[in-house]
């Protein structure tokens, strides 16, 4: 067995089977022998899967016939548009509750944000990215507003990528419920229609910065990272290379 020591960060890689073939085996003798770090992956097992139990419902779900294309006809097309954003936002708001009422109790730190991050950020792009005819709150061609009025909400100094080097224009953004507070949700097009959004969402206590992890839920993929106060995730429907590019592109853009 290897004499290096077997880091937290290659705990949660273990969990997320992540660690390479040879060194997995080492972290599972390494296990066998320390009861404290065996019983703290059972816990991070635990918590990912009362995670899946709470959003795999949502992921996993078709997109609902209203959130395709075409027009609501009748005395229903005005109101739809408004009850749906209320529905959707009760459903990121209970889920996250479930998963945040479980993990409180098993599992402190960085693990729960970055674990919860990734798959709130999933959920949401998994909600709001079919939308067709209000995929945002606030458009591209209010980019200052927006920037203002979301920074204000999440009290943080916002900025938004560009990201047209990478072909991707901004649609625009929108609030959104999270774990303990309002977050913040930004989309980007390309000229396929494909779409990607970055979640950003602010905690009480600065943390260090973080290595970008990578997250598939269902078939979408996240790359997630937390710097100081702020933790951003990067997510969508597309090779995990594609969506490293991108996020790469991000991280440089929000640290010159």
């Amino acid at each position: 067995m290897s004499t290096q020591p077997v880091t937290e960060a290659e705990l949660q890689a273990y969990v997320d089977g992540q660690l390479p073939a040879a060194r997995a085996a080492e972290v599972a003798q390494h296990l066998a022998q320390h009861e404290e770090d065996a019983q703290r992956v059972a816990a991070y097992r635990r918590q990912n899967e009362t995670l899946r139990t709470a959003y795999d419902p949502l992921l996993a779900a078709a997109v609902p016939a209203r959130l395709r294309p075409g027009t609501p006809r009748g005395w229903w097309a005005p109101v739809q548009p408004l009850l749906r954003h209320y529905a959707i936002a009760a459903a990121l708001t209970a889920v996250s509750g479930i998963a945040g009422w479980h993990m409180h109790a098993t599992v402190a730190g960085e693990r729960i944000q970055t674990v919860y991050l990734a798959r709130v950020a999933a959920v949401a792009h998994a909600v709001y990215s079919p939308e067709v005819r209000h995929p945002v709150e606030v458009g591209a061609d209010q980019e200052e507003h927006l920037v203002r009025w979301l920074s204000k909400r999440l009290g943080a100094g916002l900025k938004i990528p560009h990201l047209a080097a990478q072909g991707y224009a901004l649609v625009g953004g929108r609030l959104l419920p999270g774990e303990r507070g309002p977050a913040a949700q930004f989309m980007y097009q390309d000229m396929k229609g494909q779409r990607l959004t970055l979640y950003v969402r602010v905690s009480k206590e600065a943390r260090e910065q973080t290595a970008f992890r990578f997250a598939q839920e269902n078939k979408v993929g996240v790359f997630y990272w937390l710097d100081g106060r702020l933790g951003y995730a990067l997510s969508g429907e597309t090779d995990r290379a594609e969506l490293l590019r991108v996020a790469d592109a991000v991280y440089r853009q929000l640290n010159p």
